[in-house]
């Protein structure tokens, strides 16, 4: 299969920039809208149908160059023994947060086809597709995945989790490499299903120093995303608040860079000596302001990328749900029209 977003993801030239946005599948379109008021999250992502419908409807109303499968970073706790649900105005929560040894003794990493869903997902939107564009799945990085299964949901301090980490560090290796072999054989899966690359979402990555990241957090990343080249498609690994440290977040490995908004992608690519291919970084709060601003701020990050291969046009985190969709569609409209 030929794409430019598989090609950006190789370093190879493409025709025009690629471009697909994180959370393209979301509230601010109205056809999910529609769908989500009739249905949970959970059964949306549990049912392939519905799965398959959202995740082809950004590429249908926007026409991107990329399809990322529609789940959610917490379904592998539940194979693993977790009680997971989302509360309204709240997110996900997990009933029976893991705390102790014995919670961590407990979880199960065998239970993988239990996800077998998202797979099914997949394949539906491969065959609806067929072939216009890849599609892309994902995963949460280890230490995401271990701050919710410890905090028992989102947090602002990640207390517990840092209190697992600095305390009992032999705990918390256990835990880690638990979370990479659930993790690793449900990309693998993915990828069986037809998915052409990976991303590896680290959104809570931002709450930890630099030297704890290196210490606490990259050897299992690194770990994950090499099982996950394994299986020969391109890995995207992304932090969000990590621009302290996006050195640190690059050398855990990956094929292409993400970063947040928080950091001139230039900068970033040149500090990492271009060594590999780099997706955003547009703030996503962008899209809110009047069209002139959306394409000066959009023309200035395609400058900043120039002619090098292996720019991938992404926003520096998820589409905002009430962004309005007609300056979704121009940010693809001015990235494809863009000559340096």
């Amino acid at each position: 299969m030929s794409s430019r977003f598989l090609d950006a993801c190789r370093r190879r030239p493409t025709d025009a920039r690629p471009v697909w946005f994180m959370r393209q599948a979301g509230r601010y379109l109205k056809p999910y809208r529609e769908i989500r008021a009739k249905n949970g999250i959970l059964e949306m992502c549990k049912r392939p149908d519905l799965a398959a419908t959202v995740t082809l409807q950004p590429v249908e109303i926007l026409d991107v160059d990329a399809a990322i499968i529609f789940a959610d970073l917490l379904l592998p706790v539940e194979p693993m023994g977790l009680r997971l649900k989302f509360v309204a105005g709240e997110g996900p929560v997990i009933e029976n947060p893991v705390r102790t040894a014995d919670d961590i003794d407990t979880l199960s990493t065998t239970n993988t086809d239990d996800l077998g869903y998202v797979g099914e997902a997949i394949q539906l939107v491969v065959r609806a597709l067929n072939g216009r564009v890849p599609v892309i799945g994902f995963v949460g990085a280890p230490f995401t995945m271990a701050s919710y299964m410890i905090e028992g949901g989102s947090s602002r301090t990640y207390v517990r989790t840092k209190q697992m980490m600095y305390g009992n560090e032999t705990l918390w290796r256990r835990l880690m490499g638990k979370i990479v072999d659930v993790a690793a054989p449900f990309a693998a899966a993915q990828v069986a299903a037809g998915a052409r690359a990976i991303q590896v979402f680290d959104s809570w990555a931002g709450a930890l120093a630099p030297d704890d990241y290196v210490r606490f957090a990259a050897p299992y990343s690194r770990a994950l995303i090499e099982r996950i080249r394994s299986t020969g498609v391109p890995v995207i690994h992304f932090g969000t608040g990590t621009s302290g440290y996006f050195r640190e977040l690059h050398a855990a490995g990956g094929d292409v860079l993400g970063i947040d908004w928080r950091i001139n992608i230039d900068q970033a690519w040149m500090e990492i000596s271009y060594r590999s291919a780099i997706q955003g970084n547009l703030d996503p709060a962008v899209l809110f302001g009047p069209l002139a601003e959306v394409r000066q701020h959009v023309t200035d990050l395609l400058r900043r990328t120039g002619t090098r291969p292996g720019h991938i046009f992404n926003l520096g985190h998820g589409i905002l749900p009430e962004t309005p969709v007609e300056n979704v569609k121009a940010v693809v409209e001015i990235v494809r029209e863009f000559r340096p």
